[in-house]
């Protein structure tokens, strides 16, 4: 399952919502899709689709996802990460009229070249290509945000060895 988020800003993302439906239609997208459309005005044929959704059905469909595509939103792509996924995020972009500027644009290259662990797409006629080469993208990649469990744990032992060593 594709699950696909345009988070809740009052601006509609039409091109992301009618790409995807596009994509689902002509066979590129084989598996199932659900879209959380927030004030979009395209309402997608193909795929199956929401205004919006309560933030526990959003967490549940992100766990249930094979692919998450989000808007450039901080929040709509960081969950994805907390949750062990690598999300493909789609910046609104001004030019569109998909919001005020261009911090989400800005935002996610920063993010893709420091963090490495989002596949930002800003041309959309590439999206159908990066979903069909998700699995091999991601291969070479981080894959979601890192935890410092086992950092920690491996230096909490060496500070009880050396404890034990001193006594």
């Amino acid at each position: 399952m594709i699950f696909v988020t345009v988070g809740t800003h009052e601006q509609p993302f039409n091109r992301l919502v009618q790409k995807v439906d596009d994509l689902k239609k002509n066979g590129i997208i084989q598996e199932d899709v659900i879209i959380q459309t927030g004030f979009s005005t395209y309402k997608p044929q193909y795929c199956q689709w929401s205004k919006l959704i309560p933030y526990q059905q959003m967490v549940k469909n992100v766990e249930d996802a094979r692919i998450v595509i989000t808007h450039g939103g901080p929040a709509s792509f960081i969950m994805p990460l907390q949750i062990g996924k690598t999300p493909i995020v789609v910046p609104r972009q001004h030019q569109f009229n998909e919001h005020v500027n261009d911090h989400q644009v800005e935002f996610a290259r920063n993010v893709a070249k420091r963090m490495g662990t989002i596949i930002p797409v800003e041309d959309i006629e590439t999206l159908g290509d990066i979903i069909m080469n998700y699995d091999q993208i991601i291969a070479g990649m981080g894959h979601g945000m890192k935890s410092n469990n086992k950092k920690f744990n491996e230096e909490l032992e060496h500070i009880v060895e050396k404890l034990s060593i001193n006594q």
